[in-house]
């Protein structure tokens, strides 16, 4: 993906330029990525990242309780394994009483900060998830609630918003207008996900956009036109990982993202938006070993247990080979504990807000 020779900014420039809080342009972004395997760029990049995140943060790392409530999913889009065409996916919903044990279990565990996610699945009318929302909000008043259930309509994240809900993720995968018809079947548009994200923010949610890192027909160029996207947006969280093949879609065999690329971008996406949530995502972790570790030491301040019931945690595979176990689970919170600790940072379980200086 190398746009070396179309860069008319040259790399160091654009990395001081970033560093330095001024406005970037397209042509800044390529020149940046495209210096991407440069040490010293990294090295300065990585550095600043982390400095931000302290200067922010501390030395702070947010758990999430991460609660998958249904694998139902209308959409088909080609990278995803739980696409509605896939009819080997073992299929479930949980019950509003079963996501609200899920939360039960999570409180007492410490966490302060729910994440429902799911496909978007019609069965949760907007009627059934705002009484879900309600009624987590009514038992748990001190914790904040994020929701990621994909495109609604403005007055579905209206009633939702009403309904107590504070944070939304919606992650946009690619800012290219022929990358995302290459993603995503037809019917689905860019122009509506952005509609999406632009509705949320008006709405007074706090917004989490994001992408793929390496996923078929990528390049520098797709890359700087995402990062330009969120420079525009100014989301309160970015949800950033690499592409991981599922057997189930027509990707099956292309190659994973690169874990070095998204730990780069990490660090860029910090320094660009420096109040920035920003996650060591599951599919780092699924990748490398220490794959979350270096995902903090990029800039990453957000780490997801997962609160799924231990029955359906398998089901939801996105990608093939998912981390569902071990230290992804909130059962070993004190594992991950230590492993954060290990890395020099802290876990912290409160509700964790964006900030701004």
């Amino acid at each position: 993906m190398s746009s070396r020779r179309f860069a008319k900014t040259s790399a160091g420039n654009a990395a001081e330029k970033l560093i330095s809080r001024q406005v970037m342009e397209k042509d800044d972004f390529v020149a940046l990525l495209g210096d991407f395997g440069n040490q010293e760029t990294g090295k300065r990049l990585k550095e600043e990242a982390l400095r931000l995140r302290t200067q922010y943060y501390g030395r702070q790392v947010f758990a999430r309780g991460l609660i998958e409530f249904t694998n139902y999913c209308k959409n088909n889009c080609h990278y995803c394994g739980i696409r509605g065409a896939n009819r080997n996916a073992a299929r479930y919903r949980l019950s509003q009483k079963e996501i609200l044990e899920c939360c039960r279990e999570g409180y007492r565990l410490g966490f302060r900060t729910f994440v429902l996610q799911g496909g978007e699945d019609p069965f949760y009318t907007d009627e059934k998830m705002a009484a879900i929302v309600r009624e987590i909000k009514r038992r748990y008043p001190d914790c904040a609630l994020t929701l990621s259930l994909g495109e609604r309509t403005r007055e579905s994240y209206r009633l939702l918003r009403e309904a107590g809900a504070d944070r939304y993720l919606l992650r946009h995968e690619t800012a290219d207008e022929a990358h995302y018809r290459l993603l995503h079947p037809a019917g689905m548009s860019l122009e509506n996900r952005r509609r999406c994200l632009y509705n949320l923010k008006s709405l007074g949610y706090q917004v989490g956009a994001g992408m793929m890192v390496g996923s078929p027909g990528q390049t520098l160029w797709c890359l700087a036109e995402d990062l330009l996207f969120l420079q525009r947006l100014q989301p309160q969280m970015v949800g950033l990982g690499p592409f991981i093949p599922h057997h189930d879609t027509c990707f099956a065999t292309e190659a994973p993202g690169s874990v070095e690329l998204t730990l780069y971008l990490l660090s860029i996406v910090r320094i660009l938006l420096p109040g920035v949530l920003l996650p060591a995502t599951t599919a780092l972790g699924t990748l490398d070993p220490c794959g979350r570790e270096k995902g903090l030491l990029a800039g990453a301040n957000v780490v997801m247990p997962n609160l799924s019931p231990l029955k359906n945690r398998k089901q939801y595979e996105l990608y093939d080979d998912k981390a569902c176990t071990g230290e992804e689970a909130a059962e070993c919170l004190g594992c991950l504990k230590q492993r954060v600790e290990d890395a020099g940072f802290t876990l912290v379980s409160g509700r964790g807000d964006a900030r701004q200086l």
